[in-house]
């Protein structure tokens, strides 16, 4: 009676860890497809606001286009077409339109027609 009762608590934990390994698994994939690249994602946005100066073009979570007149600690003065300003939250620029519209220029196409 003894050794069904050993026997019986030896399989216990063998179907304990075979629930724990897959559980393990789907907190690691979560992990490498949701919350690391949102990390990254909001990141990248603190350095972008970062970069940005007075007279950049901008556009807004809103969809507003814009150009930086003037910034304060939390809040960025766009100019929008007529000459209206417009105060909005640091948070809410999504693009930089002054990096997005410049150009690249691709150094080795440049050299090989050279």
């Amino acid at each position: 009676m003894i050794s069904t009762v050993i026997l019986q608590a030896a399989g216990g934990s063998s179907s304990m860890l075979s629930t724990l390994i897959p559980m393990v698994l789907i907190m690691v994939v979560f992990y490498f497809f949701m919350i690391r690249p949102q990390v990254k994602k909001a990141k990248d946005h603190k350095k972008l606001i970062g970069e940005l100066k007075k007279g950049d073009k901008i556009v807004t979570t809103a969809g507003i286009h814009g150009r930086i007149a003037d910034m304060n600690d939390t809040t960025f003065l766009i100019e929008v077409e007529g000459g209206t300003k417009i105060r909005f939250d640091k948070t809410a620029v999504s693009l930089d339109a002054t990096k997005a519209a410049a150009p690249k220029v691709d150094l080795a196409k440049t050299d090989a027609k050279a």
